[in-house]
């Protein structure tokens, strides 16, 4: 195993869970490419219980190349190393850490105990009554200073041995330190409140250790994890209590009285963890987001505005600089864009939202005499995801980012290090992919930045919402107190372009059987739901065979499980996309093969790398570390290069066919979709609506025409409960 062995010099960020980074002094390693760093200084990053300046330690990990902050080693275990020798021990006891001790003191106690002192000490602090004119004040310093150091090493290995890992058991020994069994003991499912930790985890140890299973900390917890569960699968901001019950009836096997339930709630409130408002029953984070979101939403409305005397003008030379002439509502999105406070641009595919964005950029520079450098620093192009961020980019030749890379996301202790205390000082905030934002998010955004804003909502109202909870865009444009500006005339409506045409018409329910009629950019293959593998095989080779580049491909699906499901098609078209080479090298990942040059699919956000949940990358190498021990896959997101070893495995998974709520945020060349009677659960307007605005110059669906009309007629998606417009004129009627 890879370590690094020297003296902690410095802590130079810590959180309040024991995430720590720092700087070590090495000594000594096994690692080939740290032995120039022998005698300097290296970063390091990790859990810790404690560390203490000018200590010993040897630090187990692997060595990383962070892409900001260079080279580091992440450590997975420590351990502080006793000083042996006389001097070392002397050194120790006179540090910063042992107050009133000095190096005349240490040497006394050493002369008297020993190179064995420290043990002698922690065996039995009486021994230091040998050493002449030490005060019982000084013995029972360096005792219980000596313990400290020693018990964070005995209540990690306890905890590890309950159940928990590793770095659980650091991140509660840093919440509790000497209270760490005694909270176990009487308060196990309190460390829920104090530590991300699992409800399912912590009560598998505290049922193991013959935990009270009617115990009403074990009743509140899951009440707690029931709601949170309960709003993530609907969507929801809040819940009702009959619901939140009968979740809990399942899950605790019906072992629960309602007059419990009723007092956990009742306890839950008073602790701050949920909120009762009315009849409504909220997770007290999602409650606060709504709140905040409402607050800032209606100082924005009711903020004075600014107007622009000669902004006609400036539009018309705009037009004349890109040849180009803008609609009577174009021209409407860009001066509210300008002159609003908080402006919502929505429209389907190929309406015009990206033209939009680049003149509103363009005419905010010209508007306000700002040289590029800036109009940099005055606004910020965001979007929830990483692809979405850079077509921004692209079509404004303005740099754009995700949301978390904007707010600084701090993966580590999940947190946004650009908060309502350190805020983003740009004016124009432009956001796009609206729909896809959740409550918590947008509400970390709105802190995230001062009152001196214009904010411009760029969205598709048709398009699914997003996967956490909360409907932004659709409770904003609804509170009908914001200008919104629908952009509805297609600007692709050549006869060569079908795309938009079909997105209109499936919006607007006039959906007729022309959509069976092949198009230059559209096709229907019609086959029944036992053909699809066989037909997408087919269409699949044939359009590899007139030269399209794989990763200009993408095909979707509305489910993962089943025979026509999204992981059963990966592994059947891993070998039609990227058939074995002997000169491509493979890894076996449980029952998954990866190949070199396989498509691969990003599943979290991991902004120190510039990755994000939904990018799609292509696997460039596959091998081992440079000693040879872990094995390491490299993708290639775009030209960002990021490699995982074996434990990050689980990041992401193979993407030639993907669901459809991962491919929100980004767009692709040529879509093939699927519809079958397999996926009749899964077929909805909105879904089928999402994946057909995914395909920028050519469309394919393959499957039963029946089960594409079920899906478009089907509007029965399922309503999520917010209350985002409620509160807003509620905070108006205040005004």
């Amino acid at each position: 195993m890879d370590y690094i062995k020297g003296i902690f010099r410095q802590t130079i960020f810590k959180s309040d869970k024991g995430y720590i980074i720092g700087l070590l002094k090495i000594l000594e390693t096994n690692v080939e490419e740290l032995k120039i760093y022998i005698n300097k200084i290296i970063t390091f990053t990790g859990y810790f219980a404690e560390l203490n300046e000018n200590d010993k330690y040897v630090m187990y990990g692997e060595v990383v190349n962070h892409p900001k902050y260079g080279l580091q080693f992440n450590v997975t275990e420590s351990q502080r190393i006793k000083p042996s020798d006389k001097e070392g021990i002397v050194e120790y006891l006179s540090s910063p850490l042992f107050k009133g001790i000095g190096s005349k003191l240490a040497q006394k106690i050493v002369d008297t105990l020993g190179n064995d002192a420290l043990n002698k000490i922690l065996s039995d602090k009486n021994c230091l009554y040998q050493v002449p004119k030490l005060s019982e004040e000084k013995i029972n310093l360096i005792y219980n200073t000596l313990m400290k150091y020693e018990e964070s090493q005995e209540f990690v290995v306890k905890l590890t041995e309950l159940g928990f890992t590793l770095k659980d058991a650091l991140n509660i020994y840093n919440v509790y330190k000497s209270n760490t069994i005694r909270k176990i003991e009487n308060d196990i499912y309190g460390i829920i409140d104090d530590i991300d930790i699992s409800f399912n985890k912590v009560d598998e140890i505290a049922l193991n250790l013959n935990s009270d299973k009617f115990n009403i900390n074990r009743i509140k917890a899951c009440i707690l994890y029931v709601m949170k569960n309960l709003c993530f699968k609907n969507g929801d901001t809040y819940l009702y209590k009959d619901e939140i019950y009968s979740e809990l009836s399942l899950y605790l096997k019906n072992e629960i009285d309602y007059d419990t339930f009723i007092d956990a709630l009742d306890d839950l409130q008073m602790d701050l963890k949920i909120k009762i408002e009315d009849d409504k029953y909220y997770i007290y984070e999602d409650y606060e987001a709504e709140e905040y979101i409402a607050s800032k939403i209606t100082y924005l409305i009711n903020k004075s505005t600014v107007k622009y005397k000669n902004i006609d003008k400036k539009i018309l030379e705009l037009e004349k600089k890109y040849d180009i002439e803008y609609s009577e509502k174009q021209k409407e999105a860009i001066i509210k864009a300008l002159e609003n406070n908080i402006t919502i641009i929505t429209g389907g595919p190929g309406t015009g939202k990206t033209t939009i964005v680049k003149a509103i950029v363009e005419l905010y520079k010209i508007l306000n005499k700002y040289t590029l450098q800036e109009l940099s620093d005055k606004i910020a192009l965001l979007a929830p995801t990483g692809r979405a961020s850079k077509r921004m980019s692209e079509s404004t030749l303005k740099k754009a980012s995700t949301i978390h890379r904007f707010l600084k996301w701090n993966k580590e202790i999940d947190e946004f290090m650009v908060n309502e205390y350190n805020p983003d000082f740009s004016n124009l905030i432009i956001v796009d992919e609206v729909s896809m934002i959740d409550s918590n998010l947008f509400a970390n955004l709105l802190k995230g930045l001062t009152n001196n804003i214009k904010l411009v909502l760029v969205g598709d109202y048709n398009q699914l919402p997003s996967v956490g909870a909360g409907n932004i865009l659709k409770d904003l444009i609804d509170s009908e107190l914001i200008d919104v500006i629908e952009l509805d005339l297609l600007y692709r409506q050549q006869e060569t372009s079908y795309i938009p045409v079909l997105a209109n018409d499936i919006k607007n329910d006039i959906l007729d059987l022309d959509f069976l009629t092949d198009r230059p950019d559209y096709k229907f293959l019609r086959c029944t739901s036992d053909l699809i593998i066989p037909s997408l095989i087919n269409i699949v080779k044939k359009v590899l065979s007139k030269g399209y580049d794989y990763k200009k491909v993408q095909l979707m699906a509305p489910t993962y499980l089943g025979i026509n499901g999204i992981d059963n098609i990966n592994k059947v078209l891993q070998d039609v996309f990227n058939e074995p080479d002997i000169n491509k090298k493979e890894i076996r990942v449980q029952d998954i093969i990866y190949r070199e040059n396989d498509k691969v699919l990003q599943l979290v956000n991991d902004p120190d790398n510039n990755v994000f949940n939904g990018d799609i990358g292509i696997i460039k190498k596959i091998g081992y570390s440079k000693d040879k021990s872990v094995p390491e896959i490299t993708i290639d997101y775009d030209g960002t290069l990021v490699t995982y070893q074996s434990k990050d495995f689980n990041k992401f998974k193979h993407g030639f066919i993907i669901s459809i709520h991962k491919s929100q945020g980004s767009e692709f060349e040529l879509v093939i979709m699927l519809v079958s009677s397999s996926y009749k659960r899964m077929l909805y307007k909105k879904l089928i609506y999402t994946a057909i605005t995914r395909a920028k110059k050519k469309l394919i669906i393959i499957g039963e025409a029946e089960s594409f009309i079920y899906g478009i007629k089907n509007n029965n998606e399922k309503l999520r409960k917010t209350n985002l417009l409620k509160k807003i004129l509620d905070f108006l009627n205040k005004k």
